[in-house]
């Protein structure tokens, strides 16, 4: 082979593992070209989706270049939603769904989801995260959790595997070998899972291994440090971990996607472009990027690093092709299995209110001091939100609340407000509740100390305050709680109906 077309060859292969994001609501022309010339994969995010029906034409004119292109999102559903970020997701997380514990639920919720998704043209969903949340302090996980149970988030693994798939999308487990037991975001920076090999075994492993079991044709690896298995390399970077533990002991043989490569945990100490060969080496089969980097230049510079790689000896050509080899494969499987999908009923059939309202739990004070009849103050405390989550979709309960008793007001309270001193509680919140029913609504409380004060001194102040916990719950001084386990818009709904409905009691 002359060596202007080996070069055409090693470029065709480096564009093939890429899995590129980009900018708009139509294809650019540049993503359309290296389509042509051999990119196999694209993701979507928030900002290219208005609705389900322009998604469709998106992703029409994508597959024109090729017919068998994967088209990948990041949709967990609940609080990580990109399909409804307009809105807020109509359909509750892992957690909620987890603290109903009905497999056959979270089957049909995940079901629902690949119908729209399907319709959309949507091949490969980033679904769902099979992390089972040990670490209650966790940054970047939490409420994406089925739970901190590895048997009950096994089965809801399996069962949100079978559902998506079952609509004819692509299942994909994250975040291996499991994101549960961290304190750092991978975001930001390298996360390290320090146990031993029994307790992996025991605690991460076993909704991987359902997830094989399943029936999953994709993997996602996660941006974290296990020593037990590798003391140096990040899982995404660690051929002992991909291939010694994921390919040989739990038998996987699909399609290793890495998590977003620009993600700091891995770019702050080899690059983008060294993090993207390493991973490549290791045995990731598609590099996700572009959440952050969604750029021609960007796919321009990894596809340049993967074949000097290859020419200059560090990583081996048959790797690369190994890694085409496996994207070719599922793309032509996806495609199957999205075509298997098209006689179905892409519209919603209100399984994810169902569930929502399923997941919602009360305290007995809480029961005792329902329904509503008069219109309340509602305080809404929000944290800063995870990248994972992106821009801070509509959550809470004072919208729906209003919806159901005119007159309620709200005011949405963040922690730097407080720490820098420039809104006072009791004038945004305590002054416009007197005479009326207080709602403090708070996300992950225990999680923010700013939130846990707030939360403490205003119902100090109002004992008879009715706090919404909407994120992992824990410990308050509160008397009447209400917990949604999830801050999904579809949480938010559930919760103004018990507030406001007599059956509640």
């Amino acid at each position: 082979m002359s060596s202007s077309k080996h070069s055409s060859e090693l470029r065709r292969l480096a564009l093939s593992v890429l899995q590129p994001g980009f900018v708009g609501t139509e294809a650019p022309d540049w993503i359309l070209r290296d389509i042509g010339d051999g990119l196999a994969s694209v993701v979507l995010f928030s900002r290219n989706i208005v609705s389900t029906e322009q998604v469709a034409r998106l992703t029409a004119q994508l597959r024109a270049e090729n017919p068998d292109l994967i088209v990948a999102i990041d949709e967990e559903a609940g609080d990580v939603t990109r399909i409804e970020s307009a809105t807020g997701s109509s359909r509750p997380g892992n957690f909620a769904l987890g603290t109903v514990d009905d497999p056959a639920l979270t089957e049909a919720v995940a079901a629902d989801l690949g119908r729209q998704l399907r319709a959309a043209g949507v091949s490969l969903d980033y679904a769902p995260s099979a992390d089972v949340n040990s670490n209650p302090d966790n940054p970047i996980i939490g409420v994406r959790s089925f739970g901190s149970d590895p048997e009950l988030v096994s089965r809801h693994t399996t069962a949100w595997i079978r559902g998506l798939q079952s609509s004819g999308v692509a299942a994909c487990a994250k975040h291996f070998p499991g994101h549960g037991d961290v304190a750092v975001d991978s975001h930001h920076d390298l996360p390290a899972y320090p146990a031993g090999r029994d307790e992996i075994a025991a605690q991460a492993l076993p909704p991987f291994r359902a997830a094989v079991a399943a029936g999953v044709r994709a993997v996602m690896s996660g941006h974290l440090l296990v020593p037990a298995y590798d003391p140096d390399l990040p899982a995404t970077l660690s051929r002992r971990i991909l291939h010694g533990l994921l390919r040989d002991e739990l038998g996987f043989d699909g399609l290793v996607v890495s998590d977003a490569i620009e993600m700091g945990a891995v770019t702050r100490r080899y690059g983008i472009d060294g993090a993207t060969v390493k991973a490549v080496a290791a045995g990731v089969d598609a590099v996700c990027v572009g959440g952050e980097s969604a750029e021609e230049a960007t796919v321009a510079l990894l596809v340049k690093a993967l074949t000097a790689a290859v020419t200059g000896g560090e990583l081996a050509e048959e790797r690369l092709a190994e890694a085409a080899d496996r994207v070719r494969e599922f793309a032509r499987w996806s495609a199957g299995l999205r075509a298997a999908g098209a006689a179905q009923d892409a519209t919603g059939d209100g399984i994810g209110h169902v569930a929502a309202r399923r997941a919602v739990r009360l305290t007995g004070a809480a029961r005792a001091a329902l329904p509503l009849t008069a219109a309340p103050h509602v305080v809404e405390l929000a944290p800063v939100t995870n990248m994972a989550i992106g821009k801070e979709t509509p959550w809470g309960v004072a919208g729906p609340l209003a919806e159901r008793l005119p007159g309620t007001t709200s005011v949405r309270v963040r922690g730097q407000e407080l720490e820098e001193g420039t809104v006072a509680l009791e004038s945004c919140a305590l002054e416009p509740a007197v005479g009326r029913p207080l709602v403090i609504v708070a996300r992950d409380a225990a999680r923010h100390a700013w939130m846990s004060r707030a939360v403490t001194g205003l119902t100090a102040a109002r004992p008879d305050a009715i706090v919404v916990e909407m994120g992992l719950p824990g410990a308050t001084t509160a008397a009447a709680q209400i917990f949604t386990h999830g801050a999904s818009a579809a949480s938010g709904v559930a919760a103004a109906e018990v507030l406001t409905d007599t059956s509640a009691r």
